[in-house]
């Protein structure tokens, strides 16, 4: 097995297997809302692609934030906490970050899997059956965020390999806290006021799923289980 660490959609995820990492909170909001009973997630890119595929479909609550903030006429925000229990069939969802690396991964990868510390040993588990491994950090408008790196990093700590320097940085950070809301605190961007979302994401294996890109519907991955 070969292991790599992107730190940024920018730099390119290629891999067989793109374990998708924006831990705060898109990856950790998806993983919960597919836990709780929603049948799939549409990832979209910008809000008016958002708005665009609800009419389309008829169906769905939109969900979504730009720098934490909830979009303004969506019916609920990306906190992982509004989404324990289902409220459709489908949830449509755009956040600055986590939908953007999640349909870069969807271009470049064969397979797409979504990686938070909730789900942390399964996702592991699942990266495992692959043979060419890369963790695909959201990032913060377009640079590393630590919260993400540290994420990966303890994933890659649950894998065999070979790694790339990239992948053992990443698994240094993850070794570096004491605990994994430290971890998650020591990101150096974003607005006050999410520390109940920090605390929330931060626990460990709290759900065993594991949500993956199951098709492309139009220009939004879906995401199931």
């Amino acid at each position: 097995m070969s292991v790599h660490v992107a730190f940024t959609p920018e730099e390119a995820f290629r891999g067989s297997l793109a374990v998708v990492v924006d831990v705060l909170r898109a990856t950790s909001t998806i993983a919960q809302a597919l836990a709780s009973g929603y049948p799939r997630v549409l990832c979209c890119a910008g809000v008016e692609d958002a708005r665009a595929l609800r009419d389309e479909l008829g169906e769905g609550i939109l969900g979504g934030e730009r720098n934490a903030v909830r979009i303004p006429g969506f019916d609920v925000g990306a906190s992982p906490r509004e989404f324990l229990e289902p409220r459709a069939e489908t949830l449509i969802l755009s956040t600055t970050n986590g939908t953007r690396a999640i349909l870069a991964a969807a271009a470049a990868c064969d397979q797409v899997v979504l990686g938070s510390l909730l789900n942390l040993d399964a996702v592991s588990a699942a990266a495992r059956a692959s043979d060419d491994v890369v963790g695909g950090c959201a990032g913060f408008q377009g640079a590393c965020a630590l919260d993400d790196a540290y994420c990966a990093g303890r994933i890659v700590a649950n894998l065999p390999g070979d790694r790339t320097d990239p992948a053992v940085a990443s698994e240094i950070l993850g070794r570096s806290f004491g605990s994994a809301l430290e971890g998650l605190h020591a990101r150096t961007y974003g607005p006050p006021g999410l520390e109940d979302d920090i605390a929330w994401c931060a626990r460990e294996n709290a759900l065993d799923v594991v949500p993956r890109l199951s098709r492309m519907v139009g220009s939004a991955a879906e995401v199931t289980l």
